[in-house]
């Protein structure tokens, strides 16, 4: 195989929590008596909690101090968390878990690289906390994408080199993370269209198409 391991983005190429983000910061913001909307929550796409945040304080009508902007971000997650509990094993889709089954059947090392620090509980809530040989996430890293720390570190847990593994993102930012760590990557969603990515592919289950070197 032209790959001995593949690491995947988690929120947008193996599940999809986009409306608990939303809902999070909409109720977030609401109680704080910030305007907020879709328009500027797809601002938020692939930034950071704190990145996120500062965004949405752009319409605040005072300053926040940092304490302030901690505690508002600490809110936010403890919504998002709640939010999470409605996530099961059903929304994970049928065409992800079958390929993810016939990749490990081939016979690849499978790990998830995520800077969201609920990584794990998604993972639990889908059925699959026990099904990737590594997860690298947003506790054991200090820097986030496109800084290529989150992938290197899954690497360097599968024991494998980036020359041996395939990245899979569905953000700009993390193919840009990819290239700069000196990985192969697979592109979905907007991600298929960045000009450095290796494989830009429509179907999650097109990993299965990507030639053996």
């Amino acid at each position: 195989m032209k790959y001995k391991g593949i690491i995947f983005d988690l929120d947008g190429v193996i599940c999809f929590t986009d409306q608990f983000h939303y809902q999070a910061w909409k109720k977030m913001a609401d109680e704080t008596g910030i305007y907020f909307d879709e328009v500027i929550n797809n601002r938020l796409r692939g930034v950071s909690r704190m990145e996120s945040l500062n965004i949405i304080l752009e319409r605040a009508k005072r300053v926040y101090s940092d304490d302030e902007k901690e505690a508002l971000a600490e809110k936010k997650n403890r919504l998002y968390v709640e939010f999470l509990q409605k996530m099961s094993p059903a929304d994970l889709k049928m065409e992800v878990k079958e390929t993810l089954e016939a990749l490990r059947r081939v016979g690849y090392k499978l790990a998830i690289g995520s800077s969201s620090k609920n990584a794990k509980l998604i993972l639990e809530r889908l059925g699959l906390d026990d099904f990737f040989d590594a997860v690298s996430d947003g506790t054991n890293i200090t820097r986030s994408k496109p800084d290529p720390e989150v992938f290197l570190i899954a690497a360097e847990y599968l024991k494998l080199a980036p020359k041996e593994c395939l990245v899979v993102e569905d953000a700009l930012a993390g193919i840009d993370a990819a290239v700069s760590g000196g990985f192969d990557s697979a592109g979905i969603g907007e991600a298929a269209s960045h000009e450095k990515v290796t494989y830009p592919i429509a179907r999650f289950s097109q990993l299965l198409e990507i030639e053996e070197g």
